[in-house]
């Protein structure tokens, strides 16, 4: 099979509910905390959250005019393929599929586990057997067909927001928190460069989309939009309830909370209030969780079909009956499940990010490779203010790397042999 048998059933509503139903999951509800910590101040805490926006859209930007001219499964792994070659590509496919995705989904269904704690008491082991519950639920839900998980990720898509919108709409209204523009906290943080970090976090999620070019209607003009729209969401949606967050509760309280949102709703509407903002982020965790589950088998997908993972023959199946990636499905669950018994949600996240953003500053160069080897047509969309938005993202992201790297250099570290253990594989892969 080819990725021409993937039906194309995910429509332009849906591309744009997956960016934001896949951002918009865990990292705003929990990320706040650790990125006001390290920015050390409540001004400097939303420029961060600027900035990373910033980072995001110059990134997505850049790589939807790869997108719109390599319209094809597999997203990041195949542009960077053939723009780089076979093994640059490949390394960011075996990143893909042995740690980011499943990493992802792992941190989400433990996210998701840990809120239910709100409704029912439960032990870590009861936590961790309802992440793999939830997870479970996920795959053979997007096994059975690619239209459920999609209105499922448009449902969701907008359940989230309602909580959201709630807190900025009364945190505007009502807050009563100390003026935080004149506000500092001092921290032992990271610094700066860490803050900005935990917000791609919070900002993951954009590039996955790309992963289902091909099973788009018509992905040269609907994917870039469908970027480019999401994103505007979601950088509105991040600093508004941010500052929502500073006028409800005091910047103290916030680096001191693992779930500020929560914590502001108390003061709100009292424990009822907590009670419905812990609901709705259940919602949108498992919104996210659905959308990495969704677009996480694209890859091994992609890569079965070129032979470049054991068992490719097996991978790149797709269901009799459903015309579904069942087993490529089923990997990525099955490691997921090993990191949601063997990993934290903060180490995973940290670890995770790393390591992409490695492949995505390459994968936003390549628009200039790309212009080289394809030149423009008039019909194609072109990444607005060229060069200048390619090289913010660039330069953003090579600043992510070095902060990343000298702040925590245990995880940078692990991420780069992670990332290296690839080439072995591809040399016996292309060899066999």
């Amino acid at each position: 099979m080819t990725q021409r048998n993937l039906k194309k059933t995910v429509t332009f509503v849906q591309a744009i509910a997956i960016v934001v139903g896949m951002i918009i999951g865990s990292g705003i509800f929990l990320k706040p905390s650790i990125v006001f910590h390290n920015a050390g101040s409540p001004m400097l805490g939303l420029l961060a959250w600027i900035i990373g926006g910033i980072i995001t859209m110059a990134s997505a930007l850049t790589v939807a005019e790869i997108a719109a001219a390599i319209p094809k499964t597999g997203g990041l792994y195949v542009y960077l393929e053939e723009l780089y070659g076979d093994a640059w590509g490949f390394l960011l496919g075996w990143v893909q599929t042995v740690i980011s995705f499943p990493a992802a989904a792992a941190a989400l269904a433990i996210a998701f586990s840990t809120y239910t704690t709100f409704f029912i008491p439960l032990n870590p082991l009861e936590q961790k057997l309802l992440a793999v519950g939830v997870l479970a639920f996920v795959t053979v839900m997007n096994i059975l067909s690619t239209k459920y998980g999609g209105m499922v990720q448009t449902l969701s898509t907008i359940a989230k927001l309602i909580p959201i919108s709630i807190i900025i709409l009364w945190g505007f209204i009502n807050g009563e928190a100390n003026d935080f523009r004149t506000a500092s906290v001092i921290t032992e943080g990271a610094g700066f460069g860490a803050a900005v970090l935990g917000t791609l976090w919070a900002y993951d999620g954009w590039i996955s989309v790309t992963n289902m070019a091909g099973e788009l209607k018509n992905p040269a003009k609907q994917l870039p939009r469908a970027i480019i729209i999401g994103l505007i969401i979601v950088i509105t949606v991040y600093l508004l309830i941010n500052v929502a967050l500073l006028n409800i509760i005091p910047i103290e309280q916030i680096t001191s909370s693992e779930t500020p949102a929560s914590e502001a709703a108390v003061v709100l509407f009292g424990n009822g209030g907590a009670a419905f903002i812990a609901a709705g982020i259940i919602v949108s965790v498992f919104g996210a969780l659905n959308g990495y589950v969704m677009t996480a088998a694209r890859v091994p997908f992609s890569m079965g079909e070129r032979k470049q993972l054991p068992y490719s023959a097996s991978l790149m199946k797709l269901h009799r009956r459903f015309g579904t990636p069942a087993n490529a499905l089923i990997l990525e669950s099955a490691l997921a499940v090993i990191y949601i018994f063997s990993g934290t949600f903060n180490t995973l996240t940290d670890l995770l990010v790393f390591v992409l953003w490695i492949f995505f500053v390459s994968g936003v160069f390549g628009v200039f490779i790309l212009r080289r080897k394809r030149p423009l047509t008039t019909n194609r969309y072109r990444v607005p203010l060229y060069p200048i938005t390619p090289v913010m993202g660039i330069l953003g992201g090579v600043y992510i790397l070095i902060s990343t790297i000298v702040s925590d250099p245990v995880n940078s570290t692990v991420g780069i042999i992670i990332t290296l253990a690839g080439l072995p594989v591809y040399y016996f892969t292309k060899n066999r």
